[in-house]
Parts: structure tokens; sequence; C-alpha cells
């Protein structure tokens, strides 16, 4: 059997909603933004993960565009910058319109669906991104930022993240308050990058569906990035889905202790372990080179989603690759013209058609609906909140 054209064809039908791609970012390290010195109309495989002739090859039909920015950026500087990263994606928008079309809400990713484009949406990666302000996170949605990821690689002043050590305890009185705003807004509550004390505060709190736009299964790879089971079980009644990342450090064990190296020789060349910069990643070659690393597949990635339809539900799960975000991916899956050989692995493993439809399409279109309906009801009894980081919250 042609498990890859029945892949191709299954996506030609139920196009892949990823979760996450960190372009934007990208394309403000490599070109300061200047589009004509990066053209994602054409091949762009030198510099990018991304570009939209592969975008369709790899049969996506919706992306979340990460709005992301470091989080050593902070205050006023975090949310400038999250500003011209929601900017770009509008220039990116504007430019592509054949191909990419914004997309605000469930309805109008089928529309794009139904147009043949790629439906774009915004993710904002780190709570740090808001400066403690509801106002502004009221101010992200409504410049189109559909999810915000609670914390990035650090704590912040209300969120506890995987990578750095306890602070508040989870969330906060404050992070709790952040949580019932997004839901009341409409704003999906990502629990990539937090801690289990934060995923599970969260839960406990959230009243709409949560989203993990790139993470894998903690019981596959015993990684602080990945999701315990425990948590995965919960996401049936929150009505989440958890979205498998490819990122080979968070799919492959033998890939944890050589990236930590990784790291730590991009340090000791002055550079931050995430620069995807043509200078970063000449180190990361180099280094690569002299230290061949383990290879992470798609059959490694589609461990995960088997244990994570087993643990979750087939309801609840999806696809988020972290493309540009990540200096190496896996075999098969080097960029985002990939996701067809995933969706060929798992129909090798028995994996049927109309679940597969359910990871690659209907899970995410759904979740982000659900919590479109949650906000219309919160919005028609709860006034915004304007509770702030050091006053006490109303009883």
């Amino acid at each position: 059997m042609d498990f890859l054209a029945e892949a191709r064809s299954l996506l030609d039908s139920f196009p892949v909603v990823d979760g996450h791609n960190d372009l934007p970012w990208a394309l403000r390290e490599q070109v300061r933004y200047d589009l004509d010195r990066l053209d994602i109309a054409g091949d762009q495989s030198g510099s990018l993960h991304t570009d939209i002739p592969r975008l369709r090859a790899g049969g996506v039909g919706a992306q979340f565009w990460s709005v992301y920015v470091r989080s050593d950026m902070a205050g006023d500087e975090a949310v400038s910058a999250t500003l011209e990263q929601i900017d770009v994606v509008g220039q990116l928008l504007a430019r592509y319109p054949a191909d990419l079309a914004r997309a605000l809400t469930a309805d109008d990713m089928e529309a794009a669906r139904k147009e043949g484009r790629i439906a774009s949406l915004m993710g904002a990666e780190g709570g740090h991104s808001i400066n403690n302000s509801l106002a502004t996170l009221r101010a992200l949605h409504a410049l189109g930022v559909r999810y915000m990821t609670l914390t990035h690689n650090d704590n912040n002043d209300w969120a506890d993240s995987a990578t750095d050590e306890p602070g508040v305890g989870g969330l906060s009185d404050f992070g709790r308050e952040v949580v019932r705003e997004m839901n009341r807004t409409g704003m999906l509550v990502d629990l990539s990058h937090v801690a289990p004390t934060t995923m599970r505060d969260a839960l406990d709190t959230s009243v709409a569906p949560v989203i993990f736009s790139h993470s894998s299964a903690r019981a596959i790879c015993d990684h602080p990035r990945n999701i315990p089971d425990d948590v995965l079980e919960r996401l049936a009644a929150n009505g989440g889905v958890a979205m498998a990342t490819f990122v080979p450090k968070f799919v492959l064990p033998e890939a944890v202790a050589w990236t930590l190296a990784a790291d730590e020789n991009m340090r000791a060349h002055g550079l931050h372990p995430l620069d995807t910069t043509e200078a970063g990643m000449k180190v990361q070659r180099a280094y690569e080179a002299a230290n061949p690393r383990p290879m992470a597949t798609a059959s490694t990635v589609a461990d995960h989603l088997d244990h994570m339809r087993e643990a979750a539900g087939i309801d609840h799960i999806g696809i988020g690759g972290d493309y540009d975000g990540t200096a190496f991916t896996p075999a098969g899956l080097e960029d985002v013209a990939g996701y067809p050989n995933l969706i060929a692995e798992l129909l090798r493993r028995g994996w049927s058609q109309p679940d597969l439809a359910k990871l690659t399409w209907q899970n995410a279109v759904r979740a982000l609906r659900d919590a479109e309906s949650t906000a219309r009801d919160l919005q028609s009894h709860r006034a915004p909140s304007n509770a702030t980081l050091h006053t006490p919250l109303p009883a």
C-alpha cells in the first residue's frame, strides 16, 4: 500500500492545523522583517524551515504563527517586540493574499480551507508579553492573537515555567485571573513551556479548552517541556488539545544530553542557544559535524502520538511542529513539507482516516470554536477584569 499517497490524499480534505511556527521571529533575527530579502513565495530552504511552496507540499491548512519574544525581554520592551511580531504577520497576510488568509475564528479557518488558502492565526509565546496587564492581554486579542502560552523558558511574576526553579508554585492568584480573563475574551490558554504545577492550576481554573501548542509526552521522553500522563488524562474533561512537537530534544531521549552540550557550545561562542541566524547555524552545524547527533525520525514523533492518543483520547491531540524555532529537526520532518511523512507513518501503524482527520484538522478547530462559545457566555454576565498584579482580587 502507498501510505504516502494516502496521506497526501487525506491532507487534501483535512489539512494540518499546526499549533506553532516561529517564522516571525526568524524574520526578525535574519532580516529585521525585510520581506524582500526573505521572500517566502519562493524556496527559502537555505535559511528557513518555512515557505509557501513547502507549506503547500506539506498539506498545511492552518498555521498558528508564534508572535514570540524572548523571555529575557521584559516590561515595555516585551510588549513592543510582541507588537512588531504581530505587525510582520500582518505584512505577510497583505503580501501573500492568494495563499494566506487572516483567521480569527473557527469559521474563518473553515472558510479558508474551502478557498484553498492557509488560515493564519497568531499565538503569543509567553505571559511576559502582556507586562502583567489584563488590558494589554485584551489588546493582543483585539489585534488577532488567539492563544497565549502562559510562560516561556523563564518564570514570570504569576506563573512557573517548566525550565525554571519554582516561583509562585504554579499559578498565583493573579495568574488564575489571567486564565479567567483569557476565557472571557476567547483566547486559548496554552500550557506548553509551563511547569506541571502550572498546568494543573490552569486546568483547575479554566472553563474553556486549553491547548499545548507544541509539547509531547513525558512518558516517552522525560523532558520537563513535555506533558505528564495525569495532565494528558485531564484533557478529555476540559476539551483541550495536546499538539505534539517535533523538536528532537523533546521527543528522543538520546537527544537530550546531546542538545545540552550543543547549547553550552553556543554559549561558549557568545550566542543564545536558540539563535537560528546564519552565524548561529554555522556554529551549530560545526558542532554537529564534530559530534554527530542522535537522529529523531517521523517514527519517533509517531511514538509520542500513539501514547498521547492512549492517554488523552483521539479527540484531544494535534500537531505543533515548532518549525523555525529550533535548530534541529527529525529525519523526514526536516521542514514544513514533511507532515505527509508523519501521517503516512501513522497510517502504517493502523490509524484510521477518521482518527487522522481529527488529529490534523478537526480537534484544533473544535477547541477554538468551544473557546469562542465559552467567551460569548462569559461576556454576557462578566465585565472585563481590571485586576493588577499587586492589588487584591475581589472576593
